[in-house]
C-alpha cells in the first residue's frame, strides 16, 4: 500500500514565478524509510512543507495515508508527524514541557505512546528540566523527534534533521530511524548529506526542484555507465586544471584526497604520462569504487 503518493506536484514563488518544486512525482510505500536527497534549494523543503500541509501547491496532486493535501488538510496534520529542519520547539520550555505540550496539543499524553518514544527519551530524560535553547544540537534533534512522534502518526517527515550536528549523534539518529520503522512507521527523510543515502530503503536525488533518478541506493549506484578512476597528485589544484584539459575526459572534481574522473579513453598508462608531462609529481591512477555523490554529479552533466 502506498503511504505518500506524488503527481506533478509544482510551487512556485514571487512576483517572477520562480520555479523551486519542477513537475515531481514520485510514490512511498506504507512502511518504507524514503530519502529524499540534495543540495540547499535542491527543493526537498517545498515538497515536505506541501505534504505537511502547511503550503499550498501550485500544481498537481498529492496524498498522505489517502487523504488530499488540499481537501484533507486536517486530517493530514492529526495523523503525520513533522520536523522541520530548524529547530522549533519552544525554547523557553523544558524537555518535559515540551513533550507534554506537543502530547496535549494532539490529545494524547506521553505515557499512552511513551513506548515509541521511549528509546530516544531515555537518552535526554537525565536533562529535562533543562530548558530546550539551552540543549547541544544532538539533543535538540532528539527532543525534537519526540514531539514528532508523542502522538503515533503514521507518517513521519524529518526535514534535514541531521544538519549541523555531529558525527555521533548523526550515526545514533539513524539508528533510531530503524528502529521506528521496525514499528511499520513511513519515514521520508530530506538531506543533502549524500552518505546518509545508503541508510534508506529507496531515494529521489533532487536538484533545483527537478528528480534526477529514483531508486535503492545500489541500484543508482549501480547504473552508473562509465569506468571512474581515482587520481591522486602532490598539488591538488594543478591536477584538477589538467584533468580538465584533457581531451578524453567526461568529467572531473575533488572528491576528498583524490579527484574522481571518467574518461572516454581510459589508459591508465597513457594518463599517468600525460600527467607527469604536465608537470605533476606524486601521481596515482587507480580503479575508484562508484558513490552516490558520483552519480549524482554524472545525473548533473
Amino acid at each position: 500500500m502506498e503511504a505518500v503518493v506524488v503527481k506533478n506536484l509544482v510551487k512556485t514563488y514571487g512576483k517572477e514565478q520562480t520555479v523551486a518544486v519542477d513537475n515531481v512525482s514520485f510514490s512511498v510505500e506504507q512502511g518504507e524509510l524514503f530519502g529524499l536527497i540534495g543540495p540547499d534549494g535542491a527543493g526537498k523543503t517545498s515538497i515536505f512543507r506541501m505534504l505537511t500541509t502547511s503550503l499550498l501547491p501550485d500544481g498537481g496532486s498529492a496524498s498522505v495515508d489517502g487523504h488530499d493535501i488540499v481537501q484533507d488538510f486536517r486530517r493530514i496534520r492529526s495523523s503525520v508527524g513533522y520536523m522541520p529542519g530548524k529547530f522549533s520547539l519552544y525554547q523557553d520550555l523544558t524537555i518535559e514541557e515540551n513533550l507534554h505540550f506537543f502530547a496535549t496539543v494532539f490529545g494524547t499524553t506521553i505515557e499512552e505512546n511513551y513506548h515509541l518514544i521511549k528509546d530516544i527519551y531515555v537518552q535526554i530524560e537525565p536533562f529535562k528540566n533543562r530548558r530546550a535553547g539551552k540543549l547541544s544540537g544532538g539533543m535538540k534533534q532528539k527532543l525534537a523527534l519526540c514531539c514528532a512522534l508523542i502522538h503515533k502518526p503514521t507518517t513521519l517527515f524529518l526535514d534535514e534533521p541531521t544538519t549541523g550536528v555531529d558525527p555521533v549523534s548523526r550515526k545514533e539518529f539513524w539508528e533510531m530511524l530503524r528502529r521506528l520503522k521496525e514499528q511499520r512507521i513511513t519515514i521520508l527523510v530530506s538531506t543533502p548529506y549524500m552518505d546518509e543515502a545508503s541508510l534508506c530503503d529507496r531515494i529521489a536525488l533532487i536538484q533545483g526542484g527537478k528528480i534526477l533518478s529514483i531508486d535503492t541506493p545500489q541500484n543508482i549506484v549501480n547504473a552508473y555507465p562509465d569506468k571512474l578512476l581515482a587520481i591522486k597528485a602532490n598539488e591538488m589544484y594543478k591536477l584538477l586544471k589538467v584533468l580538465e584539459s584533457h581531451p578524453g575526459v567526461i568529467n572531473s572534481y575533488a572528491f576528498g584526497e583524490y579527484a574522481h574522473a571518467t574518461f572516454h579513453d581510459t589508459d591508465t598508462h597513457a594518463l599517468q604520462a600525460y600527467l607527469r608531462g604536465h608537470g605533476l609529481t606524486g601521481v596515482e591512477v587507480k580503479g575508484a569504487e562508484v558513490t552516490i555523490e558520483d552519480t549524482f554529479i554524472k545525473l548533473l552533466h
